[in-house]
């Protein structure tokens, strides 16, 4: 796996999470417990530092760093989906970031927020507890009502499976 330290700053990865090997992590970064870090991810504590919590997906080329001496936070229980940039951000448990979104500087996710695919979060924009984003800037257009609760718990789930297989149940076929 593609997982680095970087003048000192050593990547610490939590029990039963998964990083694939062309994901990578770079210098002070802490990933919780159970969670998927998908090929071609990139999560980057070279000069700030991010902090990822337990059950989180961060799939496919996602991009996570923060500003020098700052701090990207990302919750437990959120998914980051496919191709998404979170930097120098607050992103709160149970969250989702859609695919290809931006969230940019010193923006606030609230817990059970979902921003939509293709969204941009402008800096300094805050997404209230159980809303919906989306567009270009960012606006909110409706509530998590419960029965998008239960499907992304489900999704949710699901990542954090693939994170106990994809140990044993990657074969590489050629060299």
């Amino acid at each position: 796996m593609g997982v680095y330290e970087f003048e000192n700053r050593i990547p610490a990865i939590g029990k039963n999470s998964y990083v694939s090997q062309t994901a990578s992590v770079i210098g002070k970064v802490t990933i919780g417990e159970d969670c998927y870090i998908a090929p071609g991810a990139v999560v980057k504590g070279d000069y700030g530092e991010i902090r990822i919590g337990d059950g989180t997906s961060v799939q496919d080329n996602v991009i996570i760093h923060a500003r020098p001496d700052e701090i990207t936070t990302i919750g437990d229980n959120v998914t980051l989906g496919h191709g998404c940039i979170i930097h120098n951000a607050t992103i709160h448990d149970e969250a989702v970031v859609g695919m290809g979104a931006i969230v940019s500087d010193y923006a606030i996710v609230g817990q059970w927020a979902i921003v939509g695919e293709g969204a941009v979060v402008r800096a300094r924009f805050e997404i209230p507890e159980g809303k919906i984003v989306v567009g270009i800037p960012a606006k909110v257009i409706g509530d998590v009502q419960e029965h998008h609760k239960k499907e992304l718990t489900r999704f949710k789930g699901i990542y954090r499976d693939l994170a106990r297989r994809y140990p044993s149940g990657l074969k590489k076929l050629r060299d």
